[in-house]
């Protein structure tokens, strides 16, 4: 694939994966019976996406809930807010990492938040 095509796939990844984010969000208003067609519709594309990546040798990484360390490849949008102390979680992750067979594509963004006990 050439990297102009290649960077597309990227884009158009990261843009469905938002996507699905929002029509998560939207599934949740609605009663049970409409629900499940949507869900099930919502769980081949986003197969078929990953599919699609797969092929390209790509793949959708989701840190959501994992510890948070500086070196990961993502950026946090709210890391100033908290202490050099601080134990924290990937909070939501607002756009996904893409992993190559060679490392890192792209890099995510992340809210964070801090770990309480």
């Amino acid at each position: 694939m050439t990297e102009p095509g290649k960077s597309a796939l990227v884009d158009l990844a990261i843009d469905s994966w938002r996507f699905s984010r929002v029509f998560l969000r939207m599934m949740a208003k609605l009663d049970a019976g409409e629900k499940g067609r949507f869900d099930s519709q919502l769980r081949w594309y986003l197969k078929r996406l990953g599919e699609s990546l797969d092929a390209a040798g790509l793949r959708i990484v989701n840190i959501e809930e994992q510890a948070f360390d500086p070196g990961i490849a993502a950026t946090a949008i709210n890391a100033a807010d908290f202490g050099p102390d601080d134990t924290l979680v990937v909070d939501q992750m607002l756009e996904p990492i893409i992993m190559g067979p060679n490392g890192v594509v792209r890099t995510g963004t992340v809210l964070l938040r801090k770990v309480t006990t």
